[in-house]
C-alpha cells in the first residue's frame, strides 16, 4: 500500500476513536461480502432509494471518521509545519487512495482484458470519493478557522440542496431527484460517460461527481467534532453533553429537512449528511465516554485491530474474493465453480437457510479477517496510506 509502521501509543489518541472506526468497518465488511446478494436480511441493504437503513449509515460515518482524524492528526502540525508541505502529504495520499480504488474497478480484468478494463473502468467509487473528502477536508482544516469550516460546510448543504431542486435537468427540462433524470446522474453521464459509471446501473453512480460537494461537508463534521473533541479548556462531562446535543439537534434538523428534501445516499442529499453526521457524533460520543473517560476497555480490542489498519482491510476484502473466485474448481459434472463460490456451496448452502447461510459466509469472511488483524496488532504492524 504505502507504509508500514510500528503502533505508537501517544496520549492524543484516542480510543474511542480506533473502536468507532473499527465497528465501521468491520461493518462495511460484513455487508459487502454476503454469500449471495439474491439472500440478504433487510437491514443489511441498503434502501432502494429515498430513506436509510442501518447500512447506509456506514460510508458517512467512516467519512466522518476521516474528518475526526483530520483534526487529530493536523491540529499541532499545522502550526509547527508548512501548509504546503503539509497539503502536499495530503495530496500524496489522497492520490495513492483514489489509485488503490482504480485498481479495485481494474481488477481482475486488467490482467485478462487490458484494453476492455479500462474502457469500462468504473472512475468513482468508495476509496476516490473518501480521497477527495480527505485532501479537501485537509486544506480547509488546514487554512481555515471552525468558525469559517462550520460556514464552509453549511453553505455546502444549502448549496447542493438548491442547485438539485433549482436547476433544470438538460434533456428532462425540469429539476428532479430521481434516479436517471437527476442533475447529479446527467453530469455523471456527460463527463464521465456511461461506460465508467457504476456497473449496477450504468446511468446513475451512488459515488458520482455532484454528490461529492455534500460528502464533504460529512467529512467537515467530523473534522468539527474531531476539534472540539480536542479542545484542552474544556472538562470532558461539558464536551460530551455539547456532542450529545449537537448530534440529537443535527437528527432532528435532518429528518425535518427530509420532508422537502428526503434523507437518500445515493444522492447524499443535505438531509443525509445532518441526519448521519449527528448519528455519528452521538455515537462517538458514547464511545467517548464510556471508554475515554469512563475507563471500560473491555472488549474494545477485537475493534480496535479493525481501527487502526481500516484502509488496508477494506482494500484487501475487495481484492481476495475476487481473486478467489479466479481459481476455479472442477464440478463432478466436469463444470467449474470459483473457489469463493465453491466453499460457500459446501460448507453453508447445505446446512442453513439461503438467507442465514448468506449470513453465516459474510460472518465467516468477517472473523477471518479479525484473526489476521489482530495478528497484526500483536506483532505491532499497522499499513498507513
Amino acid at each position: 500500500m504505502a507504509e508500514s509502521a510500528i503502533i505508537q501509543t501517544s496520549p492524543a489518541r484516542l480510543l474511542s476513536l480506533d473502536v468507532f472506526r473499527g465497528l465501521t468497518v468491520a461493518a462495511m465488511i460484513l455487508v459487502n461480502n454476503p454469500g449471495s446478494w439474491s439472500h440478504i436480511y433487510a437491514p443489511l441493504r441498503h434502501a432502494e432509494w429515498h430513506g436509510c437503513t442501518p447500512t447506509d449509515l456506514i460510508f458517512p460515518f467512516f467519512l466522518f471518521i476521516v474528518g475526526v482524524s483530520i483534526s487529530f492528526a493536523l491540529d499541532s502540525k499545522k502550526n509547527q509545519v508548512k501548509h504546503s508541505k503539509l497539503i502536499l502529504t495530503a495530496f500524496k495520499r489522497a492520490v495513492i487512495l483514489f489509485g488503490l480504488g482504480l485498481f479495485l474497478s481494474l481488477y481482475p480484468t486488467v490482467f485478462t482484458d487490458p484494453v476492455e478494463a479500462f474502457k469500462t473502468v468504473r472512475i468513482p467509487g468508495v476509496l476516490q470519493r473518501i480521497a477527495i473528502v480527505f485532501f479537501i477536508s485537509a486544506i480547509i482544516f488546514i487554512k481555515t478557522t471552525p468558525k469559517t469550516q462550520l460556514r464552509i460546510m453549511i453553505s455546502l448543504l444549502i448549496g447542493y440542496w438548491l442547485i438539485m431542486v433549482s436547476i433544470p435537468v438538460p434533456g428532462v427540462g425540469y429539476a428532479n431527484l430521481e434516479k436517471e433524470t437527476n442533475l447529479g446522474a446527467w453530469l455523471d453521464r456527460t463527463l464521465l460517460t456511461e461506460a465508467h459509471l457504476w456497473r449496477s446501473a450504468r446511468t446513475w453512480d451512488p459515488e458520482g461527481l455532484l454528490s461529492t460537494l455534500p460528502a464533504i461537508a460529512t467529512g467537515l463534521f467530523g473534522v468539527l467534532v474531531g476539534s472540539w473533541l480536542k479542545r484542552k479548556d474544556k472538562p470532558d462531562a461539558f464536551k460530551i453533553s455539547w456532542m450529545f446535543s449537537i448530534g440529537m439537534l443535527a437528527v432532528i434538523l435532518g429528518l425535518v429537512w427530509d420532508l422537502f428534501f428526503p434523507i437518500n445516499k445515493a444522492l447524499w442529499t443535505s438531509s443525509f449528511v445532518l441526519y448521519t453526521g449527528g448519528l455519528a457524533t452521538l455515537g462517538l460520543a458514547l464511545c467517548y465516554w464510556l471508554i475515554d473517560v469512563q475507563g471500560y476497555k473491555k472488549g474494545t480490542t477485537p475493534f480496535v485491530v479493525y481501527g487502526v489498519n481500516a484502509i488496508t482491510v477494506f482494500f484487501l476484502s475487495g481484492l481476495i474474493p475476487r481473486t478467489l473466485n479466479m481459481i476455479k474448481v472442477e464440478m463432478p459434472d466436469g463444470s467449474t465453480m470459483g473457489s469463493k463460490e465453491w466453499v460457500y456451496q459446501t460448507y453453508f448452502t447445505p446446512y442453513l437457510s439461503p438467507i442465514n447461510a448468506s449470513l453465516a459466509s459474510a460472518v465467516t469472511f468477517v472473523l477471518i479477517w479479525l484473526v489476521i488483524l489482530w495478528w497484526m496488532y500483536r506483532k505491532k504492524i499497522i499499513i498507513k496510506v
